[in-house]
């Protein structure tokens, strides 16, 4: 999630164990920047960009180094204030829950978080959650602006702060079912469209968990199924994009290819736009407005040449995203500007061939 968040969510769980020791003003402090210590592997990051984008929520988000970590941060914190001098267990699961909540919400997002490091370097990555979601953020803000404000722990404080954190709890799980229920919903209507795609993943649309993307994979192709939680069938829309797979094992870019291939389950598209050649993750931002998409090379007549890898940013028309964003949300199938030359309907997709799959994933020409 968001640094606002984490730091947040850190300043709340701070609060609720330690605010009546040391106060919640100390204690939302204290909360927030542990929240906030498994992302400052950002400091320490390669830098290559691919590597640095496979490699971050590595080992500052894992559950087994959290648990090492907290005797040393919580004698630390225990020598700071004199409130916590005799009570060292407390102290120790304020920390715990820090690093932890932490890490456990990255874990819902898509990017992922190597939750078990070193036994597992797989992410784990449930994608029910979108990067910034205001009903999850907004009444843990509440909570830790008013914490700021207090002195000492008071009823009414602390009942607010019970109603947020189950709220924000039972936000997660809403978006966990979501996720299910349109995966379902998805699955039915490209079967009832006669599409039959490799795989698909259920994601959130920017800022909400009520109007979703569903990237499907099917071969040399993807597309994106846009749907409201709450619309039916004809308010889906659908966008079809070639992923140019012919170029993943030209040896010019094949590793970088693979390492963004690995790390996104598969996701992925090779991008030719004139003579650049570029990979990106389809998980994250939207198309073509990826968030993390790199350079790799040039074509040039009769061959390929490679290039330093490069990240481009993934900002597009904020505006028109925001127009179209808020149509779906109210069950209007409203084109995508960003997407209009790619939207297709669904009784005229065709989909890959498992021959046409087997012969594009092992070409090479430029």
């Amino acid at each position: 999630m968001d640094s606002v968040t984490q730091f947040t969510l850190g300043a709340c769980v701070g609060v609720a164990v330690l605010g009546r020791k040391i106060g919640p003003r100390r204690a939302a402090l204290t909360g927030g920047v542990l929240g906030t210590l498994p992302d400052l592997d950002v400091f320490i990051a390669p830098d290559d960009p691919i590597e640095a984008f496979v490699q971050h929520r590595g080992w500052t988000h894992s559950l087994f180094v959290h648990a090492a970590l907290t005797p040393v941060f919580g004698e630390v914190i225990r020598r700071m204030f004199k409130g916590l001098r005799d009570q060292p267990f407390q102290i120790w699961a304020a920390v715990f829950l820090c690093l932890t909540t932490h890490a456990l919400l990255d874990a819902i997002t898509v990017y992922g978080t190597r939750l078990f490091w070193p036994f597992s370097t797989d992410p784990v990555a449930l994608g029910s959650i979108f990067i910034i979601d205001p009903l999850y953020t907004l009444p843990l803000l509440v909570v830790m602006v008013w914490a700021f404000f207090l002195r000492n722990m008071s009823d009414r404080f602390r009942k607010t702060q019970v109603v947020c954190l189950s709220f924000t709890t039972v936000y997660l799980g809403w978006t966990a079912i979501a996720q299910f229920v349109m995966t379902q919903r998805a699955n039915s209507l490209l079967a009832d469209k006669k599409i039959s795609p490799d795989r698909i993943l259920a994601i959130p649309t920017p800022f909400n968990s009520f109007f979703w993307r569903i990237v499907g994979i099917d071969g040399d192709r993807y597309f994106n199924l846009y749907m409201p939680i709450f619309g039916g069938p004809e308010t889906a829309t659908f966008y079809a994009y070639p992923r140019h797979l012919k170029f993943e094992s030209c040896p010019p870019f094949a590793s970088r290819i693979s390492k963004v291939a690995k790390f996104s389950r598969g996701y992925y598209r090779i991008i030719v736009n004139g003579d650049e050649v570029s990979v990106a993750d389809l998980r994250m931002g939207l198309t073509p407005n990826y968030a993390f998409r790199f350079i790799l090379g040039q074509l040039k007549p009769e061959k390929l040449v490679a290039t330093s890898t490069q990240r481009i940013d993934g900002r597009g028309d904020v505006t028109s995203d925001v127009d179209w964003l808020l149509a779906n949300l109210q069950n209007q199938p409203v084109t995508r500007l960003a997407e209009a030359r790619a939207r297709t309907e669904l009784n005229a997709y065709s989909g890959a061939t498992a021959e046409k799959k087997a012969r594009t994933a092992n070409a090479c020409n430029s």
